[in-house]
């Protein structure tokens, strides 16, 4: 049996990275995800084909990530809000360029500098691509420690099966939060999928190219599509949610990541007074679990989308649902982590309003 260890957040995360066979990582300080980074330094240096580079910018770092993946290798990077911001041109051109990679967003208080809260504020930029053109991000969102590690491992996979950037999208809190976790053996390198397309000398081979300048629109449309068929792909695929006691539920709340902790243990005071209320939890932000949403529809009238932000999730709830269900938000953002017990007050003032009881 493998052996729990009580680990930080953002060293699992770190840790999972190398056991999932990443062998570059390129970063920038900047808090809260600091502790990924200086974790990751020691890390690569235990490694005989490990590279860390403490980049002289965000700018820098992706760009190195994308010649790392260009080359074949298994490449991260990370940082938080701000920094994820000035990634999105290099993200921009690893999506139009197909190659895979994973971009960790420890999240804070936003916009702006804001603050190094924890936040949810980053929703639409990493579900919207974030950068220029069309193009999408697979993002996992972890609510557990364990959940780091799994999903770290999931994001490389996906990354290097689709050909595409992977983010995983998390906050301070969880990246600081100490629980066991049990991680899965490491990967043999030499056992992975070729990667027939990287560039790697052209010995013995005709030259290849890589690239994301396409000036004959033509062609460029074309890709367009192709990267169209491809998302679809993914969405069938890979799009994942967990429930939580919404077999008899007439309310149910929608959250992801932290929110979604802290909505369960609201969920638990209420059931105690006899409410009966549920979780629906995404896992997978982009593709967002639109069928899951429908199919919950048909038996449930009422939904209450938690954020830690304005609301931005509630639009992908609102493009699922379209009418199908009366929609409520209650949302924190700036960094304001709520409690259980106040959002247990939420959900039994709007369980009451809407005469939710059974007769």
């Amino acid at each position: 049996m493998t052996e729990k260890q009580l680990m930080r957040g953002s060293h699992v995360i770190g840790e999972a990275a190398v056991r999932a066979g990443c062998r570059l990582y390129a970063g920038y300080p900047i808090t809260p995800q600091n502790e990924l980074t200086e974790y990751m330094s020691g890390a690569m240096a235990r490694l005989e084909d490990g590279t860390f580079i403490q980049a002289e910018s965000e700018l820098a770092a992706i760009n190195m990530v994308l010649g790392a993946s260009m080359a074949g290798a298994r490449a991260m990077t990370s940082s938080s809000s701000p920094g994820i911001s000035l990634k999105q041109e290099g993200i921009s051109y690893l999506a139009a360029q197909e190659l895979p990679a994973v971009i960790v967003n420890t999240m804070r208080g936003g916009p702006g500098l804001g603050n190094i809260a924890p936040s949810q504020g980053d929703y639409f930029q990493a579900t919207r691509g974030g950068g220029h053109g069309d193009y999408r991000v697979i993002v996992l969102a972890p609510a557990s420690v364990q959940e780091l590690a799994d999903l770290t491992r999931k994001a490389f996979e996906y990354a290097d099966k689709y050909r595409t950037p992977a983010m995983l999208l998390g906050d301070g809190m969880i990246g600081q939060m100490m629980e066991p976790v049990v991680f899965p053996e490491p990967v043999d390198l030499n056992k992975l999928p070729p990667k027939p397309w990287i560039l790697d000398g052209a010995i013995g081979r005709p030259s290849r190219i890589i690239l994301s300048l396409l000036l004959d629109t033509t062609v460029e449309e074309e890709h367009n599509w192709k990267l169209v068929r491809k998302y679809e792909s993914i969405a069938r695929d890979i799009t994942s949610a967990e429930t939580f006691m919404t077999e008899d539920a007439h309310l149910v709340v929608i959250a992801y990541g932290t929110a979604a902790r802290i909505a369960k243990g609201a969920i638990k005071r209420v059931r105690e007074i006899g409410l009966k209320v549920g979780l629906l939890r995404p896992v997978t932000l982009w593709p967002f679990p639109k069928r899951v949403l429908i199919e919950m529809s048909r038996q449930i009238k009422d939904f209450l989308v938690f954020e830690m932000s304005t609301g931005q999730m509630l639009e992908d709830v609102k493009l699922s649902l379209e009418g199908r269900s009366n929609i409520h938000f209650y949302g924190r953002p700036g960094g304001i982590v709520s409690t259980p017990d106040e959002i247990a007050k939420e959900i039994n003032s709007l369980y009451h309003r809407q005469h939710l009881e059974e007769d």
